[in-house]
C-alpha cells in the first residue's frame, strides 16, 4: 500500500480506540468511548467516516443526517497530519455523503476562537447563523453555528468531491 495513498470508509466499533488516540489529541474535552460507541450501534441518524493514510488511521468525522439536514457533529485529524488538507477532504466527504442520503442543508458549531476551522467552513460555503452563548463545556467559549445550503446529487458530482 502506498504510504501517502488517503482513503475514507465507514468507522466501526472496531475503530474506537484509534478514534479515541485522535479524539484525545485534537479535543480539549475529548468524547468518551461511550459516546462513540453509543453514535455508531444506538444512533441510527449517526455517520461516522474513518480517514486512513497509507492504511493507519489518522483522521476521523461524523454528522447526524435527518430527515434533508446533516449537522456535523467533529472532525478531527492527529495533529501531526494537519495543514495537509485532510480536515477539507474529510468535510468534502461528509459533504457528499449527507448529499446522497437526501440532505439540503449542512450545520455545525465551531468555537469562536478556531480561525483554521472558521477558514475552512467559509471555504465551502458554510455562513455565520447564530452565536450559541458558553457551548463548550471545558471553558465555557460560545460556538458560531455555521449553515450550508448542499447542491443537489447531480451538482454535488462536478462540485463536492
Amino acid at each position: 500500500m502506498d504510504p501517502n495513498e488517503i482513503s475514507f470508509r465507514r468507522m466501526t466499533v472496531r475503530d474506537i480506540d484509534r478514534v479515541l488516540v485522535i479524539e484525545r489529541a485534537s479535543f480539549s474535552a475529548p468524547w468518551s468511548r461511550n459516546a462513540f460507541l453509543g453514535e455508531l450501534t444506538e444512533n441510527h441518524f449517526a455517520r461516522y467516516l474513518l480517514l486512513s493514510k497509507g492504511g493507519t488511521p489518522i483522521g476521523y468525522g461524523g454528522m447526524w443526517v435527518i430527515i434533508d439536514e446533516a449537522h456535523v457533529t467533529n472532525i478531527a485529524v492527529l495533529p501531526d497530519h494537519r495543514g495537509q488538507r485532510l480536515g477539507e477532504r474529510m468535510l468534502r466527504q461528509l459533504m457528499a455523503e449527507a448529499i446522497a442520503l437526501g440532505a439540503r442543508k449542512m450545520t455545525l458549531e465551531v468555537r469562536v476562537s478556531n480561525q483554521p476551522a472558521l477558514g475552512l467552513y467559509r471555504k465551502l460555503g458554510f455562513q455565520d447563523g447564530g452565536i450559541r452563548r458558553g457551548y463548550y463545556t471545558d471553558n465555557h467559549e460560545d460556538a458560531l453555528v455555521m449553515w450550508v445550503e448542499l447542491p443537489e446529487l447531480t451538482e454535488a458530482a462536478d462540485g463536492i468531491r
